[in-house]
């Protein structure tokens, strides 16, 4: 069996998570109450928690003359996989922090990159390698 990551965040609004999470990234949902929902992020498990009240999270910081939302997560992908969800999220009108972009050019650790915001103000980062190898090459 191979090992799952598992997180779980806070949300302020759990039917606005489920579109977001379920609707708009097509996450699998699993199994959920009046203050939670699992949801299956490209085979690892997600857990959003019902806190109203939760401070948003507005500190940044720079990478490659970016400003980058942290914290933040996310999924990395192979490149391929990346352009796609890349299409279906500006098909959707998801406004992204950063846009998709190739990040590091030419240099070790080359990658697709692009962020945004959940409806709770969470901050993902999808993030394409052409081989997955370079992921934590120095």
């Amino acid at each position: 069996m191979t090992n799952l990551f598992h997180l779980a965040f806070p949300v302020h609004d759990l039917d606005a998570a489920r579109e977001f999470y379920g609707g708009v990234l097509g996450c699998r949902e699993g199994r959920s109450s009046e203050c939670w929902i699992d949801f299956d992020l490209y085979g690892h498990q997600i857990v959003t928690h019902l806190a109203p009240d939760y401070p948003r999270h507005t500190a940044m910081n720079g990478v490659d003359s970016d400003s980058v939302p942290i914290p933040h997560f996310g999924i990395v992908l192979q490149m391929d996989e990346w352009s796609e969800l890349a299409e279906k999220l500006r098909s959707k009108g998801v406004d992204f922090v950063i846009p998709p972009k190739i990040r590091f050019r030419g240099e070790t650790g080359e990658q697709g990159t692009m962020f945004f915001l959940d409806p709770s103000g969470n901050a993902l980062e999808f993030k394409g390698f052409r081989d997955m190898s370079s992921v934590f090459a120095k």
